[in-house]
């Protein structure tokens, strides 16, 4: 097979939660640029309007649902409506998640359980029922999870967020468990641990971190949108055929030293 054809995405359907801004509106839109079908979830009805059609200006056509990942009691219904609207689901991308930073000796419970609620049990169910709806029965599928290089390393100084690294190292562990258990399903299952990449969530922390974060890493920069594109891309595509259960530190070299 020719590269090209290894990369083409032409005729799969493609979710990404979290698609409507930052990281997961790039990757959306690289999924949409290799052919894919792409859709969409998000909480904001707004954001999504504002995505689909940034989106269309660029000449990629997305399909967009409106989807609380944490109310795991209507995730069902918004995979039923998926499927019946766009098709079976090729490829997951799971993007959505959320933060609450606090040192961890006062972090509030209701916190630590509304990031663990989208995070992890969230990106879970969302998984298993496209899994168990899509993929198992076609015996195919590609499952890209977005994790954080803070499921490889601790938290000091002002960036503490203790259920944010417990939900990324567990998005980490149920990777290479699925990836174990489902591959005799063909099903890839890996995940992307990005770096310090600005977004609306992490704004505000590298306003006061940023330099030493630049300082640290050994390409001596921050993370952009871009980077994200080709590897999710690859994770998708039939180039990926043999290549599950790995973890992708996107970080600029920070977690190799």
């Amino acid at each position: 097979m020719k590269v090209q054809e290894l990369f083409d995405l032409s005729g799969r359907v493609a979710v990404v939660t979290g698609g409507s801004r930052g990281l997961g509106l790039a990757m959306a839109g690289a999924l949409s640029e290799m052919g894919a079908h792409v859709v969409i979830v998000a909480r904001k009805p707004e954001e999504l309007a504002e995505a689909q059609r940034h989106l269309r200006q660029i000449g990629y056509d997305v399909a967009t649902f409106v989807g609380d990942l944490s109310r795991t009691d209507q995730t069902r219904a918004l995979v039923d409506e998926i499927v019946s609207g766009v098709g079976p689901i090729d490829i997951l991308v799971n993007n959505a998640g959320t933060s609450w930073g606090a040192p961890a000796a006062d972090y509030p419970l209701d916190a630590w359980r509304k990031v663990l609620d989208l995070n992890l049990t969230g990106t879970w169910e969302l998984t298993r029922l496209v899994a168990s709806a899509c993929m198992i029965p076609r015996r195919y599928g590609r499952i890209i999870n977005i994790a954080s290089i803070a499921a490889l390393r601790g938290s000091t100084g002002d960036f503490t967020a203790v259920a944010y690294n417990a939900s990324k190292g567990g998005l980490v562990s149920l990777t290479r468990a699925l990836a174990g258990e489902w591959g005799a399903h063909g099903i890839v299952v890996n995940a992307i641990c990005p770096g310090f990449i600005p977004s609306k969530m992490s704004r505000g922390v590298l306003q006061s971190i940023g330099p030493s974060v630049i300082a640290a890493t050994p390409l001596q920069q921050l993370g952009v949108d871009d980077d994200m594109k080709g590897i999710v891309v690859l994770l998708a595509s039939a180039a990926a055929r043999h290549i599950t259960g790995q973890i992708f530190a996107v970080d600029g070299g920070i977690t190799a030293v």
